[in-house]
């Protein structure tokens, strides 16, 4: 039997993309560590050496996303200059981070409060939401956004537009997520119909 080349060189990111896949296919619930480590061609005694278990397998996972879209509002343009500029930014960077980390920002959309791990998540999410909203209501009162759309309304329908990308976005070719536009097509549909 040809030994799985994962075992030899095993790493916990290389378990982590594993379970990605995994979780996104059968859900967080509906997967084992035994699923896991079928998936992965190691054994479960292998995965508990560098993780405690399944939920902190989630934690990583989602911690990455959540990583990435946080490090977008520490960004120099999403910190200075005028309100709208700086949420167009957000709004681009957000969608290439879901682009570039789609596996993971996939999960992370798909996370319920079944447990501790899924709850903290969801509140780091409602927290960048915040934050966003916060960005809108800004160019709002500068006069840069239509002020006929509430910010915390405008600020869920350019997430939702977004974060809809996880379900008919697949990445083609050796281009790269990039290579299809998505982010200026986001950036032009949601901009076009907001700013005043």
């Amino acid at each position: 039997m040809a030994e799985n080349p994962l075992r030899t060189t095993y790493t916990v990111d290389s378990l982590l993309a594993v379970t990605v896949e995994v979780f996104n296919t059968r859900g967080y619930d509906g997967t084992s560590m035994e699923d896991l480590s079928r998936a992965a061609g190691i054994s479960k005694s292998s995965i508990y050496h560098h993780v405690r278990g399944k939920e902190e397998l989630l934690r990583l996972a989602v911690g990455r996303a959540l990583d990435g879209l946080f490090g977008i509002l520490d960004e120099p343009a999403a910190l200075a200059g005028r309100p709208v500029d700086r949420l167009e930014h957000v709004v681009r960077r957000t969608t290439e981070v879901l682009l570039a980390e789609l596996p993971y920002v996939t999960l992370l959309l798909r996370v319920r409060g079944n447990t501790g791990t899924e709850l903290w998540a969801l509140e780091r999410r409602r927290d960048f939401d915040h934050r966003v909203a916060e960005l809108v209501r800004e160019a709002v009162t500068a006069g840069e956004l239509r002020a006929d759309v509430e910010p915390r309304l405008a600020t869920r329908l350019l997430f939702g537009m977004i974060n809809s990308i996880v379900e008919w976005y697949r990445p083609t070719g050796a281009g790269g997520p990039n290579a299809d536009g998505v982010p200026d097509a986001v950036v032009h549909l949601a901009f076009d119909g907001l700013r005043a």
